[in-house]
C-alpha cells in the first residue's frame, strides 16, 4: 500500500518530516483515499495521523556535572583550559592580593603592633611587589624584628 504523497502532504501540515509522521495501521485505507490536504487535516483532527515526537538530548548528565562543579569538584588539572592569565586576570590577582596584604598592615597598626614608619616602609615594600603574601610579610617581620613587645 503506497501512502507516499499521504505522508508528504502529512508532513507539510505538521512541518517535520516524512519519517516522524506516524499512520495508524487499523485506519490505512480511510488514509489511502486521502489525496487533498483538506482531507489529511481531517485525519489529523482525528488522530488517525500524527506527528512523533523529536527525540531531545538528556541534560541529566550536565545537571550532575554542574552540581559536583558547584561543590568545587571536576577542576583539576586537565579539566583546565588556558593560560594561568585567561582564568584569572594578572591585575584582577594583583588586586587581590593587594588588599589581603593591606588589610593586614592595616590591622596591625590598629591594634600597635607596629609603629607608623615601620607601618610605611611596609606598605611601600608591598606596593612595590616584594612581598608574595600575607604570611611572607608575616616572616619578613619576625626575621627583621619589626613586631612591637
Amino acid at each position: 500500500m503506497q501512502l507516499k504523497i499521504q505522508k508528504r502532504l502529512a508532513a507539510q501540515i505538521l512541518k517535520s518530516s516524512e519519517k516522524s509522521i506516524w499512520l495508524d495501521s487499523s485506519r490505512l485505507d480511510e488514509i489511502k483515499e486521502a489525496i487533498t490536504k483538506v482531507d489529511i487535516k481531517s485525519l489529523i483532527k482525528d488522530k488517525a495521523i500524527k506527528g512523533k515526537q523529536k527525540k531531545g538530548i538528556s541534560k541529566s548528565r550536565i545537571r550532575k556535572n554542574k552540581e559536583q562543579k558547584r561543590k568545587g569538584r571536576r577542576s583539576g588539572a586537565g579539566s583546565i583550559k588556558g593560560g594561568r592569565n585567561a582564568r584569572l586576570a594578572k591585575k584582577r590577582r594583583w588586586i587581590n592580593r593587594i588588599r589581603v596584604q593591606r588589610e593586614f598592615l592595616q590591622n596591625l597598626k590598629g591594634k600597635d603592633v607596629i609603629n607608623s614608619s615601620s607601618y610605611r616602609s611596609l606598605y611601600l615594600k608591598s606596593k612595590g611587589g616584594f612581598f608574595r603574601s600575607k604570611r611572607h610579610i608575616k616572616v619578613y617581620m619576625q626575621e627583621h624584628n619589626i613586631i612591637k613587645k
